[in-house]
């Protein structure tokens, strides 16, 4: 071989040795821009996750206290209306003494 076939052929595998370094260097560059690209995934994904824990927890917090609620308001007016049902209950024991003296004592209406 001479130096006029020689120097070309230098050239060629000169670029393909340039090229195949830069090729190879992209590679690393999405190498670590996928790894990057994972790690961000994976921590939205773990935000994700933190903030579904925290909407279910303050759901369970909201009905467990409208239950609360809802249980208070039945108790108070359970409370009421056996109040009105002893109230009554003693007004019409009442009334029917008060008809039972009269009877008694002969002063019926």
């Amino acid at each position: 071989m001479n130096s006029r076939k020689t120097f070309p052929i230098l050239v060629v595998w000169a670029a393909l040795a340039a090229c195949h370094g830069v090729a190879h260097a992209q590679d690393n560059g999405s190498a670590s821009q996928g790894i990057k690209q994972d790690a961000r995934t994976a921590g939205q994904k773990v935000g994700d996750a933190g903030r579904d824990v925290g909407h279910a927890t303050r759901d369970a917090a909201v009905s467990v206290g409208h239950g609360a609620r809802d249980m208070g308001v039945a108790v108070g007016h359970g409370t009421r209306d056996a109040a009105v049902t002893v109230g009554h209950g003693a007004r019409d024991g009442w009334n029917a003494t008060r008809h039972a003296v009269k009877h008694a004592f002969g002063k019926d209406d």
